[in-house]
């Protein structure tokens, strides 16, 4: 025996394996241990072929769908495909091909068809592209909102006013008013040393000890337009309500807030944004909505008197009468938000913008702000004046600058901390007389995102500070100047809200509401609540770029957003969302945790609402699987459920985590394990809260940190048993029914098996009752065949009398 050779035993036969594709296999295995095969020999008359292998270590998924084979017949095109293939070959400039389909054949047919082919395929590209942008483009109206009749609220209602707004006729009035209405009042004042999540949580549990049970909350914190302890330009509105938020999570109140605001929006051209400050917690709570949806109510925006008619239409929308989460109160009525399409379709421009004399990019040297400065150049702009932190000093700033000055312009790069008033002031001053500042588009901001429960003011200043402080800076030192052009670069996270993105979600909204309030002022201005930008940008790639992928929001060609810039601009758009957002995808995970009413009005969401069940639709939300969950699994053993449930926790899982399949998530292993962090468990919590129709709390994850606990959890929630106790004897029975469900027999060892039958054997033996007899001609019990079975034998009697 030659003890130095390695030795390899390979067979060919499997129990239920014994087929061509077994014996393929343990080729495979044999000639990867060095034995030589004759693969020719193998796969002749196969039809097999030889390809060449990637020289990298790679894991092969197919990915796209393979194109349908051609159709051997002559059956007649229909007409679309004709069509598409008429205009492919225009897009082509194929002349042989679009000459074949025309019929064309004469010198002079085709001489003509020549010189017509480049304007006709150059027309096709446009009105493609000019489609595409129009799919892109959105804005937000308002929806005059029927009235409701008088309504009265119940238990208590904590009111929650920041000391500055004591005496507001709003917060007067709203004590009076509620408690008129039924509701027992229980006013909340916290000073400016109080706006913290501690002493917001210790005065919530004061108020509410010895309290009816509570109903509600109303803040009106957002009305303090102050600078927050500790901060710099981040108003106490903002983190005050943040901190409530969080406090109402700490002291165990989860009811609905109602955030209300003033001016803090504008519902047509005649109301005015006068407070856009106050847009910071429309933002704000709109990411609440999706991260919190158990104590979040909705934003309510008021008008600046509080009559009578405008308190008791804040009743009506306090109590849900009106069952939106986005409102308005004005002297007209309630106007709720609504999300509309803004297709340009072929209205002519108002102008056609050029760049000229000197233009101001924020973020110049960042990615966004590179691409914006080679569309100004290539469009004729003199100067540009390029900002960033670092300045020269960025990478890539050199080279930036020497490919724009090859363009045609004059190029100088500063640096400049745009969130710092006084360098902006500097930098406005530097501008050369002989070519004023007649344009601004600002593009700054960074990321630092989080969910709620983990904001601080701080965190919220980073953000805030080069995108909103910024946008308030250029405003007010550049108001007295004559601008062609304020562009502010916005995010759809600003218009949708975004888990995980509270803070930027906060700054974008305040620059949508700044647009409006300079347009109103007579000012230019253009915000543009921008989707993801493909190959650069904030969200072009890594995990938050996954994220959007998965959740319905593709990445956007640059070169396509440019042009959507250069229409908002020639149409004189003052707000408008611009975003590739695939609805049937994107629904799904938005309205997993509450309805939208504000995106239920998209001839997209409609169709998917109206093709639910009958009757299965709240507003803007979209049919889900919890129903036939619910069904299948009441036809379920306890043991067939835990399977199933942890199936689908798996599945959720593996796709939260972007895993094309379940293998990396085991019943066992730990979500932190798998690389949970608190936005992809707020993402699983939604995805598991659509597919099980239930309210979950965000820590879902973290309160049961295996798939398995986690199944256990929402398997008794699902049906409702609360976990309840069977007999005794029923219940261990379940027990080792599920405990045997997840094993394979085959994968087993013959002695394994043997033991667990004969103790399956046993068992039955013992509860089988005296005298009890099968109904077949032997008269042999269920025990003496048990007895004389084999193993195989015991297992098929498990799997086809137990269903096991």
């Amino acid at each position: 025996e030659d003890v130095g050779r390695d030795v390899a035993v390979v067979g060919s036969l499997r129990r239920g394996e014994g087929g061509l594709e077994r014996f393929w296999l343990s080729l495979g295995e044999a000639w990867t241990r060095g034995v030589d095969v004759d693969w020719d020999a193998v796969y002749a008359g196969t039809g097999a072929r030889r390809v060449g292998l990637p020289t990298y270590a790679f894991q092969h998924q197919h990915l796209w769908p393979r194109a349908a084979e051609p159709d051997a017949g002559h059956e007649p095109l229909p007409s679309d495909a004709v069509d598409a293939r008429f205009w492919e070959a225009v897009e082509r400039e194929d002349l042989e091909s679009l000459a074949g389909t025309l019929e064309f054949g004469s010198d002079e047919e085709l001489s003509s068809l020549n010189a017509l082919l480049p304007a006709l395929s150059s027309w096709r590209k446009q009105a493609r592209e000019r489609s595409a942008l129009d799919g892109w483009r959105y804005r937000v109206t308002w929806k005059q909102l029927t009235e409701s009749r008088s309504v009265r609220l119940s238990g208590t209602w904590l009111l929650v006013v920041p000391e500055s707004a004591l005496v507001d006729d709003w917060a007067l009035g709203a004590v009076r008013t509620l408690t008129e209405h039924g509701a027992d009042v229980r006013q909340l004042t916290l000073t400016s040393v109080e706006l913290d999540r501690e002493s917001i949580t210790r005065r919530v549990r004061e108020e509410v000890d010895g309290a009816t049970p509570v109903a509600g909350v109303l803040s009106l914190l957002a009305f303090d337009e102050q600078t927050a302890p500790g901060t710099d330009n981040v108003t106490a509105g903002l983190t005050g309500s943040a901190a409530l938020i969080q406090a109402l999570g700490d002291a165990g109140v989860d009811v609905p807030l109602w955030c209300a605001t003033r001016g803090a929006v504008s519902v047509g051209r005649s109301d005015r944004t006068d407070n856009p400050a106050q847009a910071l917690a429309w933002g704000l709570g709109r990411t609440a909505a999706l991260e919190y949806p158990e104590r979040w109510g909705g934003l309510v925006d008021l008008p600046r008197a509080a009559d009578e008619r405008a308190l008791a239409r804040l009743v009506t929308v306090l109590a849900g009468a009106e069952e939106e989460d986005q409102v308005a109160i004005r002297a007209a009525g309630v106007l709720a938000r609504r999300l509309s399409r803004a297709p340009l379709a072929d209205a002519p421009p108002v102008r056609e913008w050029r760049p000229s004399g000197t233009t101001l990019v924020t973020g110049g040297t960042g990615a966004l702000g590179a691409q914006v400065a080679r569309w100004l150049a290539r469009n004729g702009a003199e100067h540009l004046l390029l900002t960033s932190r670092r300045g020269p000093d960025a990478p890539g700033a050199a080279e930036l600058r020497e490919e724009l000055t090859g363009l045609g312009a004059e190029v100088t790069v500063a640096a400049c901390d745009v969130a710092d008033r006084k360098a902006v002031e500097s930098l406005l001053d530097a501008v050369p007389a002989d070519r004023p500042l007649t344009a601004v588009v600002h593009t700054a901001g960074v990321l630092d995102d989080g969910v709620l429960d983990a904001l601080t003011p701080r965190r919220f200043a980073t953000v805030l500070g080069p995108k909103a402080d910024a946008a308030r800076h250029l405003h007010e030192l550049t108001r007295h100047l004559d601008l062609s052009a304020f562009v502010l670069f916005s995010g759809i996270a600003g218009t949708l809200g975004d888990a995980g993105q509270g803070n930027y979600a906060a700054a974008n909204a305040y620059l949508d509401a700044l647009a409006e309030q300079r347009r109103a002022d007579g000012l230019p201005a253009t915000s543009v609540a921008w989707g993801r930008w493909g190959d650069t940008g904030l969200a072009a790639g890594g995990a938050i770029g996954e994220r959007l992928d998965r959740g319905g929001v593709p990445a956007m060609a640059p070169d396509s957003a440019i042009r959507a810039l250069q229409q908002a601009l020639d149409h004189t758009d003052t707000v408008v969302a611009v975003a590739d957002i695939q609805w049937e995808r994107f629904v799904h995970g938005y309205t997993a945790v509450r309805p939208s009413p504000f995106i239920a009005d998209l001839p997209e969401v409609r169709r998917m609402t109206d093709s639910g069940p009958a009757g299965g639709g709240d507003s803007g939300a979209v049919a889900d699987p919890a129903s036939v969950l619910r069904q299948k699994l009441a036809g379920m053993s306890l043991a067939e459920q835990n399977l199933t449930v942890l199936e689908l926790v798996r599945t959720n899982a593996a796709a939260a985590l972007g895993h094309s399949s379940t293998e990396e998530v085991g019943a066992g292993r730990a979500f932190k394990e798998l690389g949970f962090d608190s936005l992809i468990a707020l993402e699983m919590r939604n995805r598991l809260g659509a597919a099980t129709g239930r309210k979950l709390p965000a820590t879902l994850v973290f309160d049961y940190p295996t798939p398995a606990v986690l199944a256990e959890f929402l398997r008794a929630e699902i049906t409702q048993d609360g976990g309840a106790a069977a007999a005794p004897g029923i219940a261990e029975l379940e027990k080792l029914e599920s405990a045997l469900s997840v094993l394979d027999p085959a994968a087993e060892d013959n002695e394994t098996r043997a033991d667990i039958a004969a103790r399956l054997q046993a068992l039955t033996a013992r509860w089988e009752a005296p005298g009890t007899r099968t109904a077949e001609a032997t008269g042999d019990t269920v025990t003496e065949k048990l007895q004389e079975a084999t193993p195989d034998e015991v297992f098929d009697f498990i799997e086809k009398e137990l269903g096991i």
